[in-house]
């Protein structure tokens, strides 16, 4: 028995014995099977004190405000938190007092709260939650800086060379900023650079520099109340600001700029929306075709005898089966207003015409004259034409201004509320459109201010982030990064906010790793290579409603 029971330990040691060995390959193999990961270098960069510069991209802008948590995942922010692996200092912001957005200057609201998603898009926070009181005054709670970042939105590119615009005193004239009155302090006058050299960078950031130089003109509509900057002003401004970041040794990375008009601000809103399904559009048509008919028969005869060339242009036809183009305005089209009213005046069907809308005879050149002023240059949209954004707020909604207009031109009430539908017998105005002509000029302008940017950041051994190029990929391939693909749509594309134009706390996150691959080609610092870049997906993509 004994021999027996030492044969049995005998193999229930080797078994133990040859299942620890096994144990211990499988877990051998393992560690094996784990990818080591270098460890972060900073390259020949110093990125002890770091500064950023820029505008609403910088500021972390989003939703159309700037608020707490926008301003914690700004992209700056998320940078700061890789180079304090590297012993950076502390990177301060200046911080909203909530995270409702909005801005007031002695208790006057003068910037409205953030948009939050209210099931269908965007919609205002107050229409979710109801009436909020905006906390941030600049007249009376602004934060102590200095601050690293000088993200300020809505300025253009001499605005960070201007002496005098964070001083309260401009606001009223506007030639101040009240994102940056809350920064400048002690120094009301003091520049955006000036406040960036004050404090020694090591490093810098020089961001969308040139996007507000466009922008401003572009969700305007180019109907010239904000114009483009003239590209030697550009030109001058940014120059000056590489020079002077980079005199005392800095090394930085700035981006060029992209093209704006691929923003869902810009692409959203279909160029033909008008519905026949629509129960207040669709039994109107052919009342509207029997107007536009008379029009129409005007700008054929016009064509004939040589007074325009593009009568089939300007020809407005509603369909009955398919979803019709808005009416727009079109400032390039020759004004042929006294043209329309002329040919009208002249024919001797017209005062029949006018009398199939109760009105007397009499009226028919008062009908003349207004049909002539109303779309002397009008044309139905095209697949080439850009809405804005907000312009589906109004689309198919009373012009009140036109209506008010009619009305004294002594059209009945009824009457002048049918020929004042935006869209539809009221043109869109050209605050509502981007026409060809002026997506041109925005993209020769960018085209321009990018060539520049690309020659001094490469004659100053500057980091390039081509944004230009990333927008692009979103727009029509999709953008990868990490396990997310990004696109441009609005609200479900992930990558840029509510406002349709500046960036998601995720979209942040992906420029801040692209600003991360940009600074590892050029200064051999290896962020990318070590895995110290952000996780996209620990940001959000929108915020809570609730969220105060």
């Amino acid at each position: 028995m004994k021999t027996f029971y030492k044969h049995i330990l005998a193999l229930l040691s080797i078994a133990i014995i040859f299942s620890c060995e096994n144990e211990n390959v499988k877990d051998f193999r393992d560690i094996n099977s784990i990818e080591v990961l270098p460890e972060l270098t900073s390259g020949s960069v110093d990125f002890s004190n770091y500064v950023a510069l820029g505008a609403s991209f910088t500021a972390g802008y989003t939703d159309g405000a700037l608020f707490m948590a926008a301003q914690e995942n700004s992209f700056p922010n998320i940078l700061s938190k890789e180079f304090a692996k590297l012993g950076s200092g502390a990177f301060t912001q200046p911080l909203m007092n909530d995270n409702i957005g909005g801005l007031a200057v002695g208790g006057n609201r003068i910037a409205q709260p953030r948009l939050v998603f209210g099931g269908a898009g965007p919609v205002p926070l107050e229409s979710l939650i109801g009436p909020v009181t905006v906390t941030t005054d600049i007249a009376l709670n602004n934060p102590t800086g200095p601050f690293n970042n000088l993200g300020v939105p809505g300025a253009k590119s001499y605005h960070l060379l201007a002496n005098g615009y964070g001083n309260l005193a401009n606001l009223s004239a506007g030639l101040a900023n009240p994102y940056f009155v809350r920064m400048t302090g002690a120094t009301p006058d003091a520049s955006m650079l000036e406040l960036a050299m004050a404090q020694n960078p090591t490093f810098f950031t020089l961001s969308e520099i040139g996007g507000n130089d466009v922008l401003g003109y572009a969700t305007s509509g180019g109907d010239g109340s904000s114009s483009i900057t003239a590209t030697a002003t550009f030109d001058f401004a940014f120059s000056t600001l590489v020079t002077t970041l980079t005199s005392g040794g800095a090394k930085g990375a700035v981006t060029n700029v992209p093209y704006i008009t691929d923003l869902p601000h810009f692409t959203t809103v279909p160029y033909a929306p008008l519905s026949p399904a629509n129960p207040s559009f669709g039994p109107l048509i052919p009342t509207l075709n029997g107007v536009f008919g008379q029009l129409n028969l005007v700008y054929a005869y016009l064509q004939s005898v040589s007074a325009i060339s593009n009568a089939a242009e300007r020809s407005i036809v509603f369909s009955t089966t398919a979803a019709s183009a808005v009416v727009i305005k079109d400032e390039t089209l020759t004004d042929i207003s006294a043209q329309i009213a002329g040919v009208l005046n002249a024919s001797p069907t017209f005062p029949a015409f006018v009398q199939s809308f109760g009105l007397p005879v009499q009226a028919a050149p008062l009908v003349a004259n207004l049909l002539g002023t109303i779309y002397g240059q009008t044309r139905q949209a095209t697949a080439d034409d850009l809405l804005v954004l907000p312009s589906r707020s109004i689309i198919g909604t009373v012009n009140t201004a036109m209506y008010a207009y009619l009305v004294g031109q002594g059209l009945p009430a009824n009457l002048a509320g049918q020929f004042s539908v935006e869209g539809v017998t009221n043109p869109l105005a050209d605050k509502w459109v981007l026409l060809p002509s002026e997506q041109a000029e925005i993209k020769n302008a960018t085209d321009a201010y990018n060539a520049t940017i690309a020659n001094i950041a490469a004659s100053n051994g500057l980091a390039l982030v081509d944004l230009n190029t990333i927008l692009t990929q979103a727009t029509t391939t999709g953008l990868q990064s990490g396990n997310f693909t990004f696109t441009t749509d609005l609200v479900t594309g992930g990558l840029v906010g509510l406002d349709g134009i500046h960036l998601t706390a995720r979209g942040y996150a992906v420029m801040a790793n692209e600003f991360l691959k940009a600074i590892d080609a050029t200064y051999s610092s290896n962020f990318e290579a070590s895995g110290n870049v952000a996780k996209a997906g620990d940001y959000p993509t929108n915020y809570s409603p609730t969220l105060q």
